[in-house]
């Protein structure tokens, strides 16, 4: 389907949980588009499953000038734009429903500045936090309840960077390291999915089923 953004339209694909009603709503983007970042990476896939799993209706979507999304890459400042319009859609959608967001790489620096300040979204996933090429500075105020899953030998993410990080974030952030993986979690792709839909079911628990 396509899901007007302003200016834009981005295709997107939804997922609701079988049999029971979403107790909340997850918002997944994907890493960079000049990479080869869609929507359909399985980093992103795999999480979307995770929170389906948690009882989440899932989200994931193509920044624009991605797939058949309409627009052009605007290095981060209309992406955010993008992530915004979508959560509105996800409130209209369901709006008795507490609303979450997981991003990878890329999708992880525009969607949690994104939301990170939304009163809306109850819960925070970064994967694959890309240190080396963004400031995540920003998520040492951010109050919600996070998770951020990180390789051990993430290319793309400095350990000693994220050490630091992780030493100035809140109380309600946790980071979760697995050992021996890389940036995209080749060999520990069971395991992202098993710890975004934990850290979701735990955060939806008493929300609506």
């Amino acid at each position: 389907m396509l899901i007007p953004a302003g200016e834009a339209e981005l295709e997107a694909v939804l997922w609701e949980p079988e049999g029971v009603e979403p107790r909340g709503a997850a918002l997944l983007c994907h890493p960079h588009p000049l990479h080869g970042g869609t929507m359909n990476n399985r980093v992103v896939y795999r999480a979307a499953k995770g929170a389906v799993e948690a009882g989440l209706a899932a989200l994931r979507f193509n920044f624009r000038g991605v797939g058949a999304s309409t627009g052009s890459h605007d290095n981060g400042r209309s992406e955010q734009r993008d992530v915004k319009s979508l959560l509105d859609w996800m409130q209209e959608r369901y709006p008795q429903l507490p609303l979450a967001l997981v991003g990878f790489s890329f999708g992880a620096w525009v969607g949690l500045r994104a939301a990170h300040r939304d009163p809306r979204v109850k819960a925070l996933v970064g994967l694959g936090l890309p240190l080396g090429s963004y400031d995540f500075g920003f998520l040492r105020d951010n109050d919600i309840p996070s998770l951020f899953i990180v390789g051990t030998r993430d290319e793309f993410c400095p350990h000693e960077e994220m050490k630091l990080l992780e030493a100035r974030l809140p109380a309600t952030s946790a980071v979760r390291w697995i050992a021996g993986a890389d940036h995209f979690f080749t060999r520990q792709i069971d395991q992202v999915q098993v710890l975004t839909r934990n850290f979701l079911r735990g955060q939806f628990e008493g929300s609506p089923t």
